[in-house]
């Protein structure tokens, strides 16, 4: 038997022998390393990541912020004077005693009440245009939307705030009318 080669140095014999099933002897299959897939991008998903997290927080500050029920004191707002001057805030104090003028509104325009509001160490003039409440009186803690105009505290609503402890030590106060 003689050995053929062809140009290339390859023997015939095993060209042949490797294209002619094999019966009889079984094949050994051996899996391939699976290659753990990765991301051509891998910053691509932190970025994403970063910014569901952004918006998510903004979301929470920006909603529970807005719904959060806050208000300044009279003392609170009057240190803070300056770093509130321009902005609509929400002003906590109690109506001075005697302190209440109010001015019936003309020609459709609202009524003006003017009046002091304590705090535990100051206190400042306020004027509201609105109606108030019919429970507003003096001695009674009330919160007030507005802002300030120079030394005093311009305000469009007034909301009477009654605490257990006022109801308690005033039982008689909410049945009472303003006079």
């Amino acid at each position: 038997m003689t050995d053929s080669t062809d140009s290339a140095g390859t023997d015939d014999t095993d060209a042949a022998d490797a294209a002619e099933p094999q019966v009889g002897r079984t094949a050994v299959l051996t899996p391939r390393p699976v290659r753990p897939r990765t991301s051509r991008h891998p910053w691509r998903l932190a970025l994403v990541g970063a910014v569901l997290v952004g918006a998510l927080v903004f979301l929470l500050v920006e909603g529970l912020g807005g719904s959060l029920n806050y208000f300044e004191t009279v003392d609170q707002a009057l240190a803070q004077k300056t770093m509130l001057t321009g902005k609509t805030f929400r002003l906590e104090g109690v109506v001075e005693p005697g302190s209440v003028q109010i001015t019936p509104g003309r020609n459709g325009q609202p009524e003006v009440v003017a009046f002091v509001a304590d705090g535990t160490r100051d206190r400042i003039a306020v004027v509201n245009t609105g109606n108030p409440p019919q429970l507003f009186c003096p001695s009674i803690p009330v919160v007030l939307t507005g802002h300030f105009d120079g030394d005093r505290f311009v305000s469009d609503q007034i909301v009477v705030d009654h605490t257990p402890s006022y109801a308690a030590a005033h039982p008689d106060r909410p049945a009472r009318k303003c006079t």
